[in-house]
């Protein structure tokens, strides 16, 4: 179960649809009995939690839906990126069934200065470019013959990265199921997609206590 910071004070908690139930009866133990107003829980102390469904996941009314629909077999896209590295896979349920990661050199910053620096600049750019190339080429033969049968697409990784891979026009159909949340990961590796597919199941929950 992973935390991070929120933005505005609290804290954000990944939980795995199966540990729910369990992890509601954990609030409730650490801050008292609590009341459902949809999906938001506040309890008998002043402490609240926001659940928040996961990608793919229509926007249920209750907990006891969020749980259910959490819970069901899904297939979800995975687009990860970082600099020249890319990873793409399908994953159905829990299991990740297809992926492909490639790695494409970028130059690192430099810090030379005049015409030394710009040759540098340009050359990185070009390598960024052959590198997004490169990773929509990927998504297009992994995720668009899947496109009908993908309830979303989860991103991770650096956002300029992600971007420009799905910048590709030919990757429209792709690019509209994308999540709104970006994962945090480290540089995509074959490891790190097959963790990814629980980080994209979690259901979300913002907590906020007194």
């Amino acid at each position: 179960m992973a935390e991070r910071a929120a933005a505005g004070g609290g804290k954000w908690v990944d939980v795995a649809p199966e540990r729910l139930p369990r992890w509601l009866e954990n609030f409730a133990g650490r801050h008292g009995a609590y009341r459902e107003n949809g999906l938001v829980l506040v309890a008998a102390d002043g402490a609240e939690a926001t659940l928040h469904a996961p990608p793919g996941v229509a926007d249920p009314g209750s907990v006891t839906e969020l749980i259910r629909e959490a819970r069901a077999p899904r297939r979800l896209g995975l687009l990860l990126a970082r600099k020249g590295a890319v990873a793409v896979g399908v994953a159905d349920g829990t299991e990740l069934v297809a992926s492909k990661v490639d790695t494409h050199y970028v130059q690192g910053r430099t810090a030379a200065g005049g015409w030394s620096q710009q040759r540098f600049a340009r050359r990185r750019d070009n390598q960024a470019k052959a590198a997004a190339a490169d990773g929509a080429g990927i998504v297009g033969r992994l995720l668009l013959p899947e496109v009908r049968a993908i309830a979303a697409l989860v991103t991770g990784g650096d956002r300029a990265a992600v971007d420009a891979i799905l910048a590709d026009r030919a990757l429209a159909p792709v690019a509209a199921l994308r999540a709104g949340r970006l994962l945090e990961v480290p540089e995509p590796r074959h490891a790190v997609l097959v963790a990814a597919v629980a980080m994209a199941r979690a259901v979300p929950v913002l907590i906020r206590e007194p």
